[in-house]
């Protein structure tokens, strides 16, 4: 959530500039290119693990502190953020890492247009947040909303900055800033929660990493300001308004859960949901997005070489899959007892939910990398279109769902979902020419040893007694599905654990290339 932030050096005055074009640092070869995208995966990893531990803890403590009914005042308060920030954004960032070359002066005019979008936004948002609060019958809200539009601008002047030096692929700057800026917002949420700023604590602390992110952006590549002549712009602005309204899209179908929640069930249910929502997707926040922060840049690299794409793909995937696999499944499997003994009693209304979440989440895990290979080969337009229909197609299915609460609107994604995925696979294998068994054949090692796990810790949850203290419960289903998950690995897909091993090793201190599947 960025916040407005005055900043000396951010703007130079305009002028004709003779800036070389910012393009894409040259990669001689596939090994090279695969070390790369190792190192920046590994610093990604590094710094946002790092940080996780603190935040984490900061997050525990704070949802003892405040209420469901806080944490679904600051749902709803940062509900339009998505939608503004991407009209502001206008998918101008992704354009520039996309393009291979843009000169300092397109630079200049497209972060102008980002600043006057910005502005816009924001007094869209002045004008909507006393009939936003009036809506949800929640007069709070009205000033919650203006002070999250609030950093609309901040978002607006750092977006290119921060795409040139993702273009530039400086993720180990990227990387360390984002941890430094995590730790800053977790503690202080932490401060106002314990100050009994309730909702507000949630807000205002990531607001105040945000700022520190923003102002060190804007000191290490803060860009000029020039007037735009859009004969000049007119390649990226068509790029950026097809990924816009494809992230428009994407948000609205990511976000109107919470608004079918919010409006059909209440504050209370809302702040269920959304923390089970959270929760869910932790394994894909912490190890998906490892990847696909850094993967465009190394996609567009190679976007017209076909086979190296189908490799990045296959071997990505199986790597995600391995690691969210059993994580987002072994959630699910343990929510009975991970919620009441980690998060407290109140929260036990969110197991449902979570279990639902879990499994969906495992899916959602490997469909990421999708867009970005359909986006990386000039295919953006489909991915918009994709995006459209499924903006049409789940809200329906959460309306249906809230019948049954807000299990019922997490069932929405999971029967929904697929009508929205398939039409992406036949697009995303017919245009790089890869065939559904050499996918499948990525995905086997996680396959079994998942379902493995999921057989074993049902079994042991039927076992135990019911006497038996919950957190007991909890470590002995943790430790099975640990156990069972890495002796599946090692027993039938041992030597294929090795290579990979093996390859991420390399990648990163040698220079053999991604692995690929056997």
């Amino acid at each position: 959530m960025d916040r407005l932030l005055q900043v000396k050096s951010a703007f130079k005055p305009a002028a004709e500039s003779d800036e070389k074009p910012s393009v894409v640092p040259s990669v001689s070869s596939a090994k090279a290119t695969d070390r790369s995208l190792a190192h920046s995966v590994l610093w990604n990893a590094s710094s946002d693990w790092g940080s996780q531990i603190l935040t984490w803890l900061a997050f525990l403590v704070v949802m003892r502190l405040l209420t469901p009914e806080d944490f679904g005042v600051a749902a709803l308060g940062v509900i339009l953020m998505p939608y503004l920030g991407q009209i502001t954004g206008f998918g101008i960032p992704r354009a520039v890492v996309a393009i291979r070359e843009l000169t300092g002066d397109q630079l200049a005019q497209l972060t102008t247009v980002n600043v006057m979008l910005g502005a816009l936004c924001f007094l869209f948002g002045l004008l909507m947040a006393k009939p936003f609060a009036t809506f949800f019958r929640i007069p709070a809200l009205a000033p919650v909303l203006i002070v999250t539009c609030s950093g609309l601008m901040l978002g607006a002047i750092s977006g290119v900055p921060t795409a040139v030096l993702a273009k530039e692929m400086r993720f180990r700057f990227l990387s360390v800033l984002g941890a430094a800026t995590a730790v800053i917002a977790a503690a202080a949420t932490l401060l106002m929660a314990f100050l009994g700023f309730g909702y507000w604590a949630l807000l205002l602390g990531n607001m105040a990493g945000a700022l520190v992110r923003t102002a060190v952006i804007l000191g290490v590549n803060g860009r000029r300001l020039a007037w735009p002549r859009f004969a000049m712009i007119r390649e990226p602005l068509k790029f950026g308004w097809h990924i816009s309204v494809s992230m428009l899209a994407l948000n609205s179908y990511q976000r109107l859960d919470n608004f079918v929640a919010g409006r059909m069930l209440g504050q209370a249910a809302l702040g269920l949901y959304g923390n089970a929502w959270e929760l869910a997707n932790v394994p894909i926040e912490k190890v998906t997005s490892l990847v696909t922060t850094v993967i465009p840049s190394y996609l567009s690299a190679v976007q017209d070489q076909p086979a190296e794409v189908r490799r990045y793909l296959r071997g990505l995937t199986e790597m995600i899959a391995l690691a969210t696999f059993p994580a987002t499944v072994g959630l699910g499997l343990v929510a009975h007892e991970l919620v009441p003994v980690v998060f407290g009693e109140q929260w036990n209304g969110m197991i449902g939910t979570l279990e639902v979440l879990s499994y969906y989440a495992a899916f959602r895990s490997i469909v990421a990398l999708l867009p970005k290979v359909l986006t990386a080969v000039g295919k953006v337009r489909y991915v918009m279109w994709n995006d459209l229909a499924a903006a049409v197609i789940l809200p329906v299915a959460f309306y249906v769902g809230s019948a049954r609460g807000i299990t019922g609107i997490a069932w929405g994604w999971v029967v929904a979902y697929p009508f929205v995925v398939l039409p992406l696979y036949h697009k995303t294998f017919r245009t790089i020419g890869m065939k559904i068994g050499e996918y499948i054949r990525a995905l086997r090692p996680a396959l079994d040893g998942t379902m493995a796990m999921a057989l074993c810790v049902e079994l042991v949850k039927h076992t135990l007694a019911p006497s038996l203290p919950l957190v007991v419960r909890l470590t002995l289903e943790i430790m099975t599905g640990i156990a069972v998950y890495a002796g599946t690995l090692w027993v039938l897909h041992r030597e294929r654990v090795q290579v990979l091993v093996q390859a991420a090793r390399s990648s990163v201190f040698g220079s053999s290339p991604v692995a690929q599947p056997s």
